[in-house]
């Protein structure tokens, strides 16, 4: 067994193969007649501010933006089985959709076109040159009440384009094949095993990775592409400027776009928050690495891929992620008033102030995990900033085809693996600061996540498919 796995898979043993043995590793199609066939719709909205305001993702950054690049986008993907049931992946230019503005989207989603919430899946690409939304981020940016008031109205006109998006998604059904493949790029280098500044002198990165590019190709029943949505397990932070833009991810899927007229593109961000686009720090790279994905794209859909049975399932549950021990007032009054300025200390105050008035502090996270089955295709949509061993666990466990996409409904922080965790570091401890939770996350988190999927799987028939080492 490798060093790479043996570690976590032995602490997870016991309890992954007990809910391994609860469901018989073969799925159950539903009893409709495939013959009825898929239905797909797709469309677009743009998500661009009409002015300039605060943009997520780059603590250093001094003021609002200056401009666009191009123009930021929200895109949906619609579709129905041979019985009926719908699903919707909805897919954004943005950092990431707080738990506040994802659960009005998917309420009113709900109220207007009978979509539960294991029915609708919302991923941000995390492009770091997009705007902030919502209250993300409040210790982060010095943000004054015009900017605030900003941030508000563009986040309220958000919500309202992404419901009208869905609609329009909606609407476009119509009679489709849906194949799905793996294609494979590598760009992506890890950042916590591998220092960027030698980047040039280094001849062999360290560190876990998944180059996987799943594709979900769409046709028309003439065999005209419709849509293709794909994704990634890498940081969209190749730019830094002060103009928004959708980073590689938008690059690539214009390239799609241009290589097949009239059809669609989408990105969906995959397990990819400890993961970086290195080389980076130019528009020629991020064209680059645009260009370099949507080749991989391209070489899937030039190829034989698997097509899917019409037959959906899905399951959707929220898993209370414990916290690690609350700092006391001590350690606050420490933070808050010692050191540089900076978002710890603005977060340091806050907290302290919210203990010395009396208030409650959360000890627990509503986690949101979500699975997809199309055909034979295991989809799991996790929330936060996943980090890449979660890919490789649910690979492990479901096999090398799943697809495993980070950044979905809620990203409230990072999501560490027990390895990351235990060593620390920005990921495992410091993150939870930038995104004002209490306290990092506790040693139980990637147990807790693993078997809540395995048991939504179980529920949305999904089989197992487990790698033994």
């Amino acid at each position: 067994m490798s060093t790479l796995y043996g570690l976590q898979l032995h602490k997870l043993k016991t309890g992954i193969l007990c809910l391994l043995v609860c469901f018989s590793p073969f799925a159950v199609w539903s009893q409709t007649s495939p013959e009825k066939g898929w239905k797909a719709g797709a469309a677009r909205i743009d998500i661009t501010p009409a002015g300039n305001m605060w943009m997520a993702g780059f603590a250093v950054r001094t003021h609002a933006s200056t401009g666009k690049m191009h123009a930021l986008w929200a895109k949906a993907l619609a579709i129905e089985d041979a019985a009926g049931k719908k699903v919707l992946l909805i897919t954004s230019d943005l950092l990431g959709f707080p738990k506040a503005t994802s659960d009005r989207i998917r309420d009113a989603i709900r109220t207007k076109f009978g979509l539960q919430r294991d029915q609708v899946m919302l991923n941000s690409s995390h492009t770091h040159s997009g705007p902030v939304i919502g209250e993300a981020l409040s210790d982060i940016y010095l943000i004054n009440k015009d900017e605030a008031t900003r941030i508000e109205q563009y986040t309220a006109s958000l919500e309202a384009k992404i419901i009208t998006l869905a609609g329009n998604a909606l609407a476009d059904l119509a009679p489709a094949d849906i194949s799905v493949q793996n294609g494979v790029t590598r760009f992506q280098v890890n950042r916590r095993n591998n220092n960027a500044g030698l980047l040039p002198w280094i001849s062999d990165l360290s560190g876990p990775n998944d180059y996987a590019v799943p594709v979900i190709k769409v046709q028309d029943k003439k065999g005209k592409l419709k849509a293709v949505a794909f994704g990634y397990a890498c940081h969209p932070t190749v730019l830094s400027e002060y103009q928004f833009s959708g980073d590689y991810p938008a690059f690539a899927m214009m390239e799609l776009e241009k290589t097949y007229p009239g059809a669609t593109a989408l990105f969906f961000q995959g397990a990819g928050a400890d993961q970086n686009p290195l080389p980076r720090g130019s528009v020629p790279l991020a064209r680059q690495y645009g260009k370099e994905l949507a080749a991989a794209v391209e070489r899937v859909l030039d190829e034989d891929m698997r097509k899917l049975s019409p037959v959906i399932t899905t399951a959707y549950a929220e898993v209370r992620l414990p916290y690690t021990t609350l700092p006391d007032e001590a350690k606050l009054t420490q933070l808050a008033t010692k050191g540089e300025d900076g978002y710890p200390k603005r977060w340091a105050a806050r907290m302290l102030k919210k203990l010395q008035n009396g208030e409650a502090r959360d000890k627990d996270y509503p986690y949101p995990v979500e699975v997809w089955q199309l055909g034979d295709q295991p989809i799991i949509g996790l929330g936060g900033e996943l980090v890449v061993e979660y890919s490789i666990r649910l690979k492990e466990i479901f096999g090398l085809h799943a697809f495993v996409l980070g950044y979905c409904n809620d990203v409230m922080s990072y999501i560490p693996s027990s390895r990351i965790l235990r060593e620390g570091g920005y990921e495992g401890m410091t993150a939870c600061m930038v995104y004002g939770l209490p306290t990092a996350w506790s040693p139980e988190t990637e147990s807790l996540i693993l078997q809540e999927v395995i048991k939504l799987a179980k529920q949305a028939q999904i089989p197992l498919r487990p790698i033994v080492l």
